[in-house]
């Protein structure tokens, strides 16, 4: 089933990003420490009851600003067009602006429902100006705070009134779903198409879905298949392509209904930044991911390269060290029959299941053989351990104090049970809790 889209649209700090926090749950609107991986956050995926929905944090539409009618314009454009649902928020602490009327025009050529998000509803002073902004011609007005969580459940409600309750439309049982993700021109369709013609993969007559993105059922030495096509989807003029950071919303549709994420980058450009970013969408959604170096038919001196580019990848892609790396031309379909394999290997580990009692042991080995260092008199114990579920594979860790867990032992763990497991390809989360605690 299609996740609708939602989109924040609305002036600069009328606190967008407060509701989109609190919307998402978390804040995540802001650079994490994660090793490698710097991104600009503006997208979240939302579950409320038994809804789900795709949220979209626009950029603050000034038109006093010199470049309104360039990026700005087109990030609101783009917004537009993409959302299911648009919310639009204004500040009741100000009262309304031209700018609140710029967007309004810019809304009002849609055919979208629009809700208007009043904000900074904290205090009797904030009141003031409420009734100012029905004159904006909108059916749905919300009082809310994102600062203070006032009235988020009542946006909740509102946005999803319309919507059906999400549910997933699986294939048959062992389909292995993968996506291709990756920025622009990095060669996704011809990887595709070059998958679907090699000589050991036979295409199903089966129509495939288009969604937000074109799914192709497949079968590969018997087993069966569907690659989940995020280039295929709409492109609705050249504004689009101008705004590469929103070429994340495509990927992050396909990411969610994949086991596998094949990340694809350009041989001949090499790793940019924004690769980066796409790639900390399939690590957020506990994906498996493939490394797939594209039109390496270009490249000169390939087995000297191959070890440059290698340590490269590993150097920047620091937060995906245990992801295989392939290299081929899809054009050329040289090396392409190395990619299938690996697919399949990376699934069948993140759906890898470990018995109690040999986690148990590898868990209290590494322990004993590096005791982790004592804060303020005490020590961590680590009491019981136990795998409780799989994509990816997630471990719950008992210990006396989870206060005294540091990411570098925490990371000490987690490189134990790779080295005692095979999880290449998958994220592995460790999940501690105190004795007794549910």
């Amino acid at each position: 089933m299609k996740k609708p889209v939602v989109a924040l649209v609305g002036r600069p700090n009328v606190g967008k990003s407060t509701i989109f926090n609190r919307l998402v749950g978390k804040k995540i609107s802001i650079i994490e420490d994660t090793p490698g991986v710097t991104r600009d956050r503006i997208y979240g995926n939302v579950r409320y009851k038994d809804y789900q929905f795709h949220l979209i944090d626009t950029g603050g539409i000034d038109g006093s600003d010199e470049n309104f009618n360039q990026e700005i314009k087109m990030q609101a454009e783009f917004a537009i067009e993409e959302a299911d649902v648009i919310v639009f928020v204004v500040d009741a602490k100000e009262g309304l602006t031209s700018n609140d009327l710029l967007v309004r025009d810019m809304l009002l050529k849609s055919s979208k429902k629009v809700i208007v998000a009043i904000n900074k509803v904290d205090s009797k002073l904030s009141k003031e100006y409420i009734y100012d902004f029905y004159e904006l011609g909108f059916s749905h007005y919300i009082e809310t705070s994102g600062e203070q969580n006032i009235g988020v459940d009542e946006l909740l409600e509102c946005i999803v009134e319309d919507f059906n309750t999400y549910t997933d439309e699986p294939y048959e049982d062992g389909t292995i779903q993968f996506s291709i993700i990756g920025r622009p021109n990095v060669g996704k369709s011809s990887l595709v198409n070059a998958i679907l013609n090699e000589e050991r993969a036979i295409v199903s007559d089966v129509a495939g879905t288009t969604r937000d993105s074109i799914d192709t059922p497949f079968s590969y030495h018997g087993k069966p298949f569907v690659v989940i096509d995020t280039a295929g989807m709409r492109k609705k003029g050249k504004v689009y392509e101008k705004i590469e950071k929103y070429s994340l919303l495509r990927a992050m549709k396909a990411i969610d209904r994949s086991h596998v994420c094949l990340l694809v980058i350009n041989a001949e450009e090499g790793i940019i930044e924004h690769d980066k970013h796409i790639a900390g969408y399939a690590l957020d959604a506990g994906k498996a991911v493939v490394i797939v170096v594209n039109k390496w038919d270009t490249v000169e001196n390939k087995d000297e390269k191959m070890k440059q580019f290698t340590k490269e990848l590993r150097a920047e892609f620091q937060f995906l060290s245990y992801a295989p790396i392939v290299f081929l031309s899809a054009l050329t379909k040289k090396r392409i029959h190395t990619l299938l394999p690996e697919i399949i290997k990376v699934y069948e580990n993140s759906k890898k299941e470990i018995k109690t009692s040999v986690l148990n042991d590898v868990i209290a080995d590494a322990y004993n053989l590096n005791l982790p260092p004592s804060f303020r008199g005490k020590r961590l114990k680590i009491y019981f351990s136990t795998q409780v579920s799989t994509c990816p594979p997630t471990f719950q860790i008992q210990v006396n104090n989870k206060g005294l867990i540091h990411f570098s032992y925490e990371r000490y763990l987690e490189n134990k049970i790779r080295e005692s497991f095979d999880f290449e390809g998958t994220p592995i989360v460790l999940q501690f809790k105190n004795k007794g605690e549910l």
